[in-house]
């Protein structure tokens, strides 16, 4: 079990693959519901707008785009985002689309590198007889 203390509130709490413990966690997701709810009835709202009428953080706001979790409108002047990788602007996450499939192919093809080959299978016939497997069932009377 692996303990840490809560990014926001500093707690001890078990590491589970959260950075916060699971009030915080809890708040953090009321939070995102929030905010949420407020672009679903007021679709292409910018940052600051939805920042002042929900009263959730911008740094949170933020942290919600780059996770994949809420995204800015299509065609929006809004640019918070850039691609961390080649700094063209991303209207959700942290990589441009053409980043994501160019990173994509690179890790494939490092997979493709390291995979291990196939073992080679040996006729069954040149098997021996204590090499193979006896199943015995035993009843009680």
């Amino acid at each position: 079990m692996d303990i840490r203390s809560c990014l926001k509130c500093e707690r001890a709490f078990s590491y589970d693959g959260e950075d916060l413990c699971p009030k915080c966690r809890y708040e953090d997701d009321e939070d995102f519901k929030i905010v949420k709810e407020y672009l679903y009835d007021n679709p292409g709202a910018d940052v600051n707008k939805v920042t002042k009428e929900t009263g959730v953080d911008l740094k949170k706001i933020l942290r919600y785009l780059k996770e994949g979790r809420i995204e800015i409108a299509e065609g929006s002047a809004n640019t918070l985002l850039s691609c961390e990788r080649c700094g063209k602007a991303v209207n959700t996450g942290r990589f441009c689309k053409k980043c994501v499939a160019e990173m994509e192919k690179e890790f494939k093809g490092a997979i493709g590198e390291i995979k291990p080959e196939a073992p080679k299978q040996e006729k069954k016939d040149s098997k021996k007889a204590d090499e193979k497997m006896h199943v015995v069932f035993r009843y009680k009377k």
